[in-house]
């Protein structure tokens, strides 16, 4: 099989050196807009380097990894399904709505598959909350809440073309919550605070924000997210029933610290990052997409994943923005 990756950037460098030693990938051809960064890349770990995108849709690949800066992720989806090709797709598909339908619509008339990076899927503890909840050890469940915290912000030139907090950071609680529950969501409050860096007030973002999401079965759940925790890396999932409660993301290396005088010691490696904290899955991911081009499984996160995903947090933007309860029938694409 030989698959073309298009972007080299930290996950493309990440999902490239995964796919270069895996069996099933017979060779691998990488692009950048840089590049020379390609090139580096390329010599590093063994693949071909393409001049441009062109060359990866016009050197005969079986399928194609998209890690490019999310301005150029519809695009080249609509390419790859004009192709034939299947994809594998850093989220989001696009930053608004009807860039994401358009790409869609381009996929399902083709036929061909897309998979999304949503990485959380295919995490150990993740795993172990769905099969806990599937099987109701928890008994009735009454309570979530997920969090994600980011150590530090990121570069002020990132955060114009990020789509904001809700559609790039808390995305992932969005999708993992359905994922996990099996539920929808029906309804959200959200709320956000720019009291950090003044680079979240010149982009219009908040560096923290919060939102409050009623489940189609009654279950409450909160939802928060800070680009500035500087205690470390934080991603955590509390999911409470009558029979019992569980946690996600509860390890010697989350980094809290407990103020009783017996409890836990402060973590003394922390997570510095989502990638040292995921990179199991996100090999696991990237292999499941091999396996689905090959046909050996079913697509485990298609388009319409990632859609619910984000229009549940364009309902928390517009909440935000309007001070109000959103409805989730007033978004778009249901």
């Amino acid at each position: 099989m030989r698959i073309g990756l298009i972007g080299t950037g930290r996950i493309g460098t990440f999902h490239a050196a995964v796919l270069e030693r895996y069996r099933e990938v017979g060779s691998l051809v990488v692009t950048d807009a840089d590049p020379e960064r390609a090139v580096a890349l390329a010599d590093r770990i063994g693949a071909t380097a393409a001049p441009t995108v062109d060359e990866i849709f016009s050197w005969g690949v079986d399928a194609v990894v998209i890690t490019a800066a999310t301005s150029a992720h519809g695009e080249l989806i609509g390419r790859a399904a004009r192709a034939g090709l299947p994809v594998f797709c850093e989220k989001p598909i696009a930053l608004d709505l009807p860039g994401t339908l358009t790409a869609l619509a381009e996929v399902e008339r083709a036929g061909t598959v897309l998979q999304l990076g949503f990485q959380r899927r295919f995490d150990a503890g993740y795993t172990a909350a769905r099969e806990a909840v599937r099987a109701g050890r928890l008994g009735r469940l009454h309570t979530v809440r997920a969090m994600t915290s980011d150590p530090a912000p990121p570069p002020a030139a990132y955060l114009p073309l990020s789509g904001g907090l809700y559609r790039d950071c808390l995305v992932h609680d969005f999708d993992i919550l359905r994922w996990v529950t099996g539920r929808e969501v029906t309804e959200v409050y959200a709320t956000g605070s720019d009291a950090g860096p003044a680079m979240f007030r010149e982009a219009g973002d908040v560096d923290t924000a919060a939102a409050v999401l009623t489940l189609d079965d009654g279950v409450l759940v909160t939802a928060t997210a800070t680009r500035c925790n500087g205690a470390g890396y934080d991603v955590r999932m509390e999911l409470s029933g009558e029979l019992d409660t569980v946690v996600v993301g509860l390890d010697d290396r989350t980094p809290v610290a407990s103020t009783e005088p017996k409890g836990p010691p402060a973590a003394s490696k922390p997570w510095p990052g989502f990638l040292e904290r995921f990179a199991p899955a996100y090999e696991a991911e990237l292999v499941a997409f091999v396996d689905v081009v090959r046909g050996e499984r079913e697509n485990p996160c298609d388009g319409r994943e990632a859609l619910h995903a984000l229009r549940i947090a364009e309902a928390c933007e517009l909440s935000r923005r309007e001070r109000r309860l959103v409805r989730m029938e007033e978004i778009p694409g249901g």
